[in-house]
């Protein structure tokens, strides 16, 4: 907005009347560039703000070029989180003239007392709406008009060297480690709804929802990603963890279906195929696994549920073959495919063998070059060179062994 009094307004009492208050009542913490009181360059931190601020509030009353401008950079950075307000024209430039504006009252150059109440509950209720909306509602004509366009991922922008976003963030973020090594699962609940700003709130829920996955607490784990898809319903990340969480909750035909839903919409994505092949596995593992049955009582019962671990191996295959430079798929694979030899006493075919080996052996290799302490490169050569040793000695003792 204009600063001061330009075309007989005086903008400073219509923020401090109207915009800080109507807002404020919204539950959001008001900012303009002008109250940054430390040394430094205005413009890298007017530009950090038009990028990770929830909402920018734009006052078009009157062609101020700098307002302009702002609103335009915004539009460039964020498909959402804008909303317009003018107190004295009448129409809009053509870019944004179908774009919905709040009207507010001016009365001798100052906001109208007799409308400011009403002026302010518009738009509180306007920025409220905004920040609700569906996600998908696009309120930048760039990324409306240009509905393949993304936008960029604030960690590539970050700008400047000390910004109280990225200390805010990097501060957050030591204290759910923390938690995490202390095992303190309500510490990561309180930190995981405490990012510094909504922008930042996504990469909060994922770190947060990691954190609990790995100490095993997948229900609490499972809240955190269905938040972070609350903010982002198309992120990868959280729709592949939210799978995988299913997956150690035992809800197989959830997992498998939500999962079959994420490769769908990524056909090329190897990792998902890789989480698809994991739940399969485990669901077959659930299936002849059970307490108080003999060793070959759950052969007979792993045996009959045969073609659930042929699903599990031939999507494991599937996930290497798009994704081949990850030697995790290949080697579940092959593992599984020992595991249908076993039980079947049919053998794959050498070449199909053959290459998967030396596909998961080149992976690995490369993976060990890049990382010398991948320890789990290392472990699948090791589980590599068993799972050959093995389909050799199946070969000269003509299938006869049961282990």
């Amino acid at each position: 907005m204009p600063y001061g009094v330009k075309d007989g307004i005086d903008f400073n009492l219509v923020y401090a009347d109207l915009i800080k208050p109507a807002l404020e009542s919204a539950g959001l913490e008001v900012f303009r560039a002008d109250e940054e009181l430390r040394a430094g360059d205005i413009r890298t931190d007017m530009f950090q703000e038009l990028l990770l601020a929830d909402l920018v509030v734009v006052d078009l009353s009157i062609d101020n070029p700098n307002v302009w401008y702002e609103l335009g950079v915004r539009h460039a950075l964020r498909p959402r989180g804008v909303i317009q307000i003018q107190g004295k024209r009448d129409h809009l430039p053509f870019d944004v003239y179908v774009d919905r504006a709040v009207r507010y009252h001016i009365k001798d150059g100052v906001p109208d007392r007799d409308q400011l109440a009403a002026d302010r509950q518009r738009v509180s209720e306007f920025a409220v709406s905004t920040l609700e909306s569906w996600y998908g509602r696009k309120v930048s004509p760039v990324y409306h008009l240009l509905p393949n366009l993304e936008p960029p991922s604030w960690k590539r922008l970050r700008v400047g060297d000390i910004n109280e976003f990225w200390t805010a963030q990097e501060k957050w973020e030591s204290g759910v480690r923390v938690a995490q090594k202390s095992g303190r699962v309500a510490d990561i609940l309180v930190f995981a709804g405490e990012a510094p700003t909504r922008a930042l709130q996504l990469e909060a829920r994922l770190s947060a929802g990691k954190a609990l996955l790995s100490m095993g607490e997948f229900a609490f784990a499972l809240e955190q990603y269905e938040e972070a898809l609350r903010f982002d319903p198309e992120n990868l990340e959280a729709r592949q963890k939210k799978g995988t969480v299913l997956g150690r909750l035992k809800q197989y035909e959830e997992a498998d279906v939500w999962l079959r839903d994420v490769a769908r919409d990524h056909p090329e994505d190897g990792e998902t195929l890789a989480l698809l092949g994991r739940v399969a596995k485990d669901a077959w593992i659930a299936r002849w696994r059970k307490p108080g049955r003999t060793v070959v009582e759950m052969r007979q019962d792993a045996t009959l549920e045969i073609a659930l671990l042929r699903k599990a191996a031939a999507t494991y295959k599937e996930g290497f073959v798009k994704s081949p430079g990850n030697y995790y798929p290949g080697i579940n694979a092959l593992t599984l495919s020992g595991l249908i030899e076993h039980l079947t006493r049919k053998k794959m075919k050498s070449t199909e063998r053959e290459a998967l080996c030396g596909g998961v052996n080149w992976a690995a290799q490369c993976s060990i070059l890049t990382d010398p302490n991948d320890y789990w490169a290392r472990a699948t050569l090791g589980d590599l060179a068993l799972l050959r040793d093995n389909a050799n000695l199946s070969l000269q003792s003509g299938y006869r062994q049961d282990s």
